[in-house]
Order: C-alpha cells, then structure tokens, then sequence
C-alpha cells in the first residue's frame, strides 16, 4: 500500500527501456551533431556553436546547466524536510538575471571572448587568468562530482544497481557525447533534458495527487506540517535558510554562477546578436521558476504521502537525496515507463557538464569528477553541497571581476592578494561548517519523528564562524575580495602603465588609459 513504508517494486523492463532510450537519444544529439559540423572544426564553431544560436534553445540549456540531477533529486528532499522556504530563490534568480543581463552580458558579448577569464588577463595579468581558470576547473570537478553522484544514487535506488558501476558509466557517457559534439550538442541535449525534467515532475506530482485525493489534500498536509511557512525575517545570519539569506546571499550566490562561471557564460555569448543573449537570460529566469516550482511540489506531495511513515527513519532509504526516487517506485510502479522517465529525467542532466573543456583535457576531466562523485558520497545533501561550493570559490572569483569592472585603483598585486584571502576565508568557513554542522536550531528541519540528537565535542568557531548560512559563503567572499584588493592596491600603487583598463559605465565598455 502507497505511504506505508517497506520495500517498493524495482525497475521493469519497460522502465529500462525507456531510460536507455532517452539517454541513448540525448548522446545520439551529439554524434549528430559531431557528422553534421565535421568540416567546421574551428574552435569558434566547437565552443560557441558559431555565434548563431538564439534565444530561445540557450535559455533552455542555461535552465538545465544547473537544474540538473541535483535538482530532480535534492530540490524534493529539501521541501520534505525543510518547507516551502527554497520557494525564496525566485528572488534570487530575478535578480541575478537583471544583474547578468544588463552589466556582465554586455561586457562579454562586446569583447567577442571565448572565455569568461580572458577578461582577467586584460585587465589584470596572464597569472590571475591561470589562476582564476583553475580555481573555476576545481569548483566545476567538484560540482560535476556531485552532478554525477545525484543521479547514480537514483538508479541504485531504484533499480538496486551497484553505486560504484553506475558512475562510472555516467561518466563515460558524459565524456564521449562531450568531446565529440561540441556546444550545439551541449545545448539541444540541454533541450532535451528540460522537457523531460519537466515532464518526469509532471507525472510525480499527477499521480501524487490522485492518490492523496487531490492538491488541495495535498497542500492542507504540508500546512498540517509546517512545511507552508515560507517566510522568516530572523536578521541571523547563521540561520540556514531565511528570507535575507536566500534573497540576499542566494542573489550573489546565483549572481556568481551565470554571470562569470564558464559554462554560462560560453552558452549566451554564443548568441547570434547581444540582444539575443540578455532575452536568452529573462527566458532562462522564467524556467528557473517553473522547474523549482514543481519540484518544490514534487516534495510536498512526498510529504502528503510520508507523513505517517518517513522512509528516513524507517531506514526504507539511506540518505534523504534517495526519497523521490524511493516515492516513484512506490506510487508509479504500475504505470511502466514512468520510472524510467522519472530516472532518465535525473540521469540527462549529467550529460552537458563535462564539456566545458575541449577532447584530451575532457577524458582527463571526466575522469577526475567520476572520482570527486566518491568524494560528494561524503558531502550530505547534494543540494546544499553543490551551493557551497559555488559560494566558496565563485564568490571570490565574482569579487574580483567587480573590482576590474568598477573600480580603477585595483591593480595585479592587490587584486590577487584580494582574491586569495577571500578564498582563504570562505574554505575556512565551508570545511568548517562540513566537518562541525549547523546544529538543529540553525536549520530548523521539519521532522517526521522524534530525533535524540547526541551530544558531541565542538569547538567554540563551531556555533557561531562555522554555523554561518551556506549562502552566505559567496557574500563573505565578494566583500572580502574586494576589499582587501582595493586596499592592498592603494598601498602598492597604480597599475603600471602597459596594462589597460576595462571598465563597465551603464552597461558600454570603456577601454581607460591609466
């Protein structure tokens, strides 16, 4: 009986075969691609699709880059154990694509860059673009770990297929429809991925609310529960989640992934004209919020139905990233080829992430975040590891190109001193909060059953440095960033008079002798 906990049906051989099948056909888009463009083998026309793609597939593809698996898996948990408070986010994504539409878009559409950090070698020096492409290829094996890793722990859910075994298959399949196909193969299977995303939602919740007796069933539950009380103002910046620390750090924070990460920026600087690529950046908006919502009601309808049996306690699953996966079986098994569709929806969403390096440095890399997905093994949610990350070395990154684009005091020496105590100082608050986490009054979980938590040793930073909120990582290191590195560079002098300056005036470029 659906809701009641114990073990669920596994995969069928329909489910399998419409999984294979969508994954099949979204790499089959890039070998296409790759005998479609054999004789345009520029690096122009491999990495920006030839500068003529339009609005519309980019704004997809920049949805899907970053709501993939973690979002189909970790974005239901989140409302199941925490409530409607992700809702927030649609702030933060208004505001992160007026700021990326209006002052980065026009920066680096105009420059003609194929790079996001070549930007950094004009207006700093050659080392900083070294270091800053480094620390973007860190943050995205790190991510693409976890991109991995969501979707493997969905198919071991479900089909009891051994976790191991399925990530380095996943990994595999990125790799070869990666290297081979280029950015028009990115972006189409991006395409792809977000239909099916979407409709693998629609049929969770569907059939959610034909079980539970309809939406209105199922949203008297989540109010029952507590999971309906969106809004807390508490100014503490430790708290978790809060409304200033989602629209405020959640803005930076979504700010520092599609204004200046490499993947966003290579999808709308392939635009065909600068007008294109800001409309492809609104389109993007609207999708964020029709994505997150449904799989915020995805997980209030896993709520509806576990609220009497939580899965968690019942140890019907391992980890809270495993609970809409474990619901599909339970209530879709009788449809076959939902699952598969459901599975497929989490699994597509690996596929556009390694491709941001080109075909030798992709097998490389690829293989480098099959081992990092070991690591995300160890990272608890995936949602919320896969944010801190962004905050922790994004937040620096975007504190420096601040400081290149408003200001013209700051020089190579400040600047990169900047970058490095603001990376400093938000690894030193991220590993801390992973390795001493935010205890229960900070993060406020809505749990089903009673938890004995248990005392344990913690040091003095643990409940105040180390408790600060994961969105908050990327505040501290913009403002640390760009403090340091303008004061560091009033000290040392102007810089020397070789370089140039790029600043951005209302959304122009001007190019300032110094």
């Amino acid at each position: 009986m659906v809701g009641t906990g114990g073990p669920v049906p596994t995969f069928s051989v329909w489910d399998y075969v419409v999984f294979i099948g969508i994954v099949v056909g979204a790499s089959g888009i890039g070998l296409f691609q790759a005998i479609r463009s054999r004789k345009e083998t520029s690096s122009e026309e491999f990495l920006l699709g030839g500068r003529q793609m339009t609005a519309v597939p980019v704004a997809m593809s920049l949805t899907a880059s970053f709501m993939s698996g973690i979002t189909v898996i970790g974005t239901p948990a989140e409302a199941y154990l925490y409530g409607t408070a992700f809702w927030l986010f649609g702030f933060s994504y208004a505001l992160m694509s007026i700021v990326t539409a209006e002052l980065f878009v026009p920066l680096f559409y105009r420059l003609r860059i194929t790079s996001a950090y070549e930007y950094l070698e004009m207006r700093f020096s050659r080392p900083i673009r070294i270091i800053g492409t480094s620390m973007y290829i860190v943050q995205t094996a790190l991510y693409t770990g976890l991109v991995i890793y969501a979707p493997a722990l969905a198919l071991n859910q479900i089909t009891g297929l051994d976790l191991w075994g399925v990530l380095v298959a996943t990994g595999a399949v990125c790799i070869i429809y990666c290297t081979v196909g280029g950015l028009k193969a990115v972006i189409w299977t991006d395409v792809l991925q977000m239909v099916v995303m979407l409709v693998g939602f629609v049929a969770v919740i569907a059939r959610g609310a034909v079980v539970q007796g309809g939406l209105t069933k199922i949203f008297e539950d989540a109010g029952e529960g507590g999971r309906l009380d969106t809004f807390d103002f508490d100014p503490d910046p430790r708290k978790r989640h809060t409304f200033w620390t989602i629209v405020i750090g959640g803005s930076i924070m979504w700010a520092s992934i599609y204004s200046i990460n490499q993947s966003q920026v290579q999808r709308y600087i392939s635009c065909r004209t600068l007008g294109h690529a800001k409309m492809a950046l609104y389109i993007n908006m609207v999708g964020l919020w029709v994505t997150v919502s449904l799989a915020m009601l995805s997980g209030l309808t896993m709520y509806s139905i576990y609220k009497k049996c939580d899965p968690i306690t019942n140890d019907d699953v391992a980890t809270s990233d495993q609970l809409l996966p474990y619901m599909v079986m339970d209530i879709l098994a009788d449809y076959p080829g939902i699952p598969g569709l459901f599975v497929a929806a989490a699994y597509s969403g690996t596929l556009s992430h390694l491709f941001s390096l080109t075909i030798i440095t992709g097998v490389f890399f690829g293989a480098l975040c099959i081992g990092m997905a070991g690591v995300a093994s160890l990272m608890g949610s995936v949602l919320q590891a896969a944010l801190a990350i962004f905050g922790m070395i994004s937040g620096p990154l975007l504190g420096l190109y601040l400081l290149g684009m408003f200001f013209r005091t700051p020089n190579s020496i400040g600047s990169l001193s900047g970058l490095l105590i603001g990376l400093a100082l938000t690894l030193w608050v991220g590993i801390g909060a992973q390795i001493y986490p935010a205890t229960a009054d900070k993060t406020n979980p809505l749990l089903l059953t009673c938890v004995i938590f248990s005392a344990s040793v913690r040091p003095p930073l643990a409940d105040s440095w180390y408790s600060l909120s994961y969105l908050y990582f990327s505040v501290l290191g913009v403002i640390a960033t760009m403090v340091s590195g303008f004061l560091i560079s009033a000290a040392t002098g102007k810089t020397p008079k070789h370089n140039f300056y790029i600043c951005l005036f209302y959304c122009n470029i001007c190019w300032c002798n110094i």
